[in-house]
């Protein structure tokens, strides 16, 4: 089984003007095609994200017209744009539409579905994306439309723009990719107004981004994001969030939408895999965009000198919104344009700067949560999740179903490189069911094939074991599959379990669901609303690799040693001295130093092979 959203990195797609020349023609065809005698562009089996869907398609084709002068364009082009004007423009208000500050307002918006009062809570991004649409018609117009119907879809886009802002709340649906994109529109609209109303706009658009988004950003792994559907970052709208920072950089010049884009894109950064993977989101926590990732991971990822190009999209939607039919569809139309228009090259390499968060070299990866705790371990091409067991989700040591995972006081990193090797040394300190405080120190080595992960802490009761993750997906080819195997050994006696129960809060990863169905059910809200990882928080047991201790540790310590990616058994010593632990595999020695630290209390750890 594969997931259905993540398959081949975005950067492998074609990225030439030839490429982009033949996915405009492939448009331009299947529009006049569809082209009806009234004007509409629709797809025949749109019927949600429907309101802006005809005028995207209109835009591609004004923005082909600019590009090659098919004589065959400029009449579509009118017959479209009039139809959208006709028949797509509503200006009374929508029955049940919760987030209005002013009713009858007069000023047009977009529907999300037509039918009155059926679905009107997506009307919002719905009038969003119709801003978008109608300013990109506006940038290639000249000479294609006569003044009329040009004044025309001024004033509707500047009605657009004031119902967003005026007649509703701001980001009602605290999306901060609708939300950025309305500053996106506001600040494209504005080139279009004359003066001083352009400057009214553009200011306007650049408060509610100070305002209204920046001033509400959400701390995760250290970075300030903006918010997602009530989280920090969701895997799916994030990248579209970091498309639209790089447009209004690119259209306003103004440096706050390239430094936040920046810390948005080292933040990708650091949780993405080297294979691309990533997972976790408040909407949805494993479907990937596509092409409206493009842009922005392109674009920064130029910026901050990093392969963001490694995540993996959804290449059913490898250059536009599309149906089931893969008939293409106007929706997201704006960012094929701007992907198009913008000529940065993809940066192909990875950052050589450390990550906190991160711990990267070759084929393997670690991506760290914002306590330090592996939330996904590559190695091999197979992807390991947290594991859960009594409600609790982490990696560390286990006793009695207690994770010792969850800080109680700061978390010291420190990062070495040596003689080909990556480290990541992680001293977290933690208080169990005991009141005992401890202190867990993982060791993470890698030679860019496998990964060594080393876990020592006080001596704890009981009979504990390492959770050491839980096998979830693995590479193929150019798609991500199902998978509840992975290579991996432990000096210690290495066991992977299932859980014994059954039902919705016990996941098996044997089975046909994916994490993202599992998170969903346990959702308090309804799928496509709920919030996947809070849903998945409430999960009690998965399958986990679990690890004994390794014999003949110090006396005072319990130690474990587990081996992600290719091979058998191993060995391990781990011996305490005068400098600290020394920890030799039949790869590298490294010396942990004393839990105390240095001076300054911060971990010390020397590597060599």
């Amino acid at each position: 089984m594969h997931l259905l959203h993540q398959r081949g990195p975005l950067h492998d797609l074609p990225d030439t003007p030839e490429a982009y020349d033949a996915v405009l023609a492939d448009v331009v065809e299947q529009a006049l095609a569809r082209l009806t005698p009234e004007g509409n562009l629709e797809h025949p089996d749109c019927v949600d994200d429907i309101g802006d869907t005809s005028l995207g398609i209109t835009s591609l084709l004004a923005f082909a017209w600019q590009r090659t002068k098919d004589p065959r364009l400029p009449e579509a082009v009118r017959r479209s744009l009039a139809f959208h004007l006709r028949e797509r423009v509503y200006v009374e208000d929508n029955p049940g539409y919760p987030n209005l500050r002013a009713r009858n307002s007069g000023l047009p918006y977009a529907r999300y579905t037509l039918a009155v009062g059926a679905h009107p809570i997506g009307d919002w991004p719905s009038t969003v994306w119709a801003l978008l649409q109608a300013v990109n018609v506006l940038d290639t117009a000249d000479g294609l439309v006569d003044d009329a119907q040009r004044v025309e879809l001024v004033e509707v886009a500047r009605g657009y723009w004031r119902w967003l802002t005026e007649a509703t709340f701001f980001n009602p649906q605290e999306a901060g990719n609708q939300a950025i994109g309305c500053v996106v529109g506001g600040l494209m609209l504005s080139r279009h107004l004359p003066s001083p109303e352009r400057e009214s706009v553009r200011g306007r658009a650049v408060e509610l981004y100070v305002d209204g988004i920046r001033a509400h950003r959400v701390r995760d792994r250290g970075a300030l994001l903006p918010p997602e559907h009530g989280g920090a970052y969701d895997n799916n709208y994030g990248p579209i969030s970091l498309s639209f920072l790089a447009q209004a950089h690119r259209v306003s010049g103004e440096e706050i939408f390239a430094e936040d884009g920046d810390a948005l894109a080292r933040y990708i950064d650091a949780r993405l895999t080297n294979g691309g993977f990533d997972n976790g989101g408040p909407r949805y926590s494993e479907q990937h965009s596509a092409f409206e990732s493009v842009l922005g991971l392109r674009y920064f990822g130029a910026r901050i000198g990093s392969d963001l190009g490694r995540y993996r999209g959804d290449s059913r939607w490898a250059r536009h919104a599309v149906k089931a039919d893969g008939g293409v569809d106007g929706h997201f139309a704006w960012m094929l344009v701007w992907q198009i228009e913008d000529t940065t090259r993809w940066h192909r390499t990875p950052s050589a700067a450390p990550a906190r968060h991160q711990l990267r070299a070759g084929t393997v990866s670690v991506a760290f949560d914002s306590h330090m705790t592996p939330s996904v371990i590559e190695a091999d091409g197979t992807y390991c999740l947290p594991a859960a067991v009594d409600r609790q989700h982490g990696y560390g040591p286990v006793v009695d179903g207690f994770v010792f995972c969850r800080p109680m006081g700061e978390v010291r990193v420190r990062d070495v490189r040596a003689e080909g090797l990556v480290a990541k040394l992680v001293t977290k300190p933690v208080v169990g069911r005991d009141h005992v405080l401890r202190h867990v120190r993982s060791l993470y080595v890698t030679d860019g094939t496998s990964l060594w992960v080393t876990v020592a802490v006080e001596r704890l009761p009981g009979t504990p074991y390492l959770l050491a993750g839980m096998p979830y997906a693995a590479d193929d080819d150019d798609r991500v599959r199902r998978t509840a195997e992975a290579r991996v050994a432990s000096v210690g006696e290495l066991r992977l379990t299932h859980p014994e129960s059954e039902g919705a809060v016990h996941f098996d990863a044997r089975s046909e669901a994916t994490q993202q169905q599992a998170a969903f059910a346990l959702a308090a809200d309804p799928r496509g609303y709920g919030n996947p990882d809070e849903g998945w928080s409430h999960l009690v047991s998965s399958t986990a690799l679990e690890a004994d201790p390794v014999p003949d540790a110090p006396e005072d310590l319990h130690v474990f040693a587990v081996r992600y990616g290719p091979g058998g058994t191993f060995t391990v010593t781990a011996e305490q001295g005068a400098e600290g632990l020394t920890v030799r595999t039949e790869a590298f020695t490294a010396v942990i130093g004393d839990i105390a630290g240095d001076a300054h209390g911060e971990p010390e750890l020397t590597l060599h092979r």
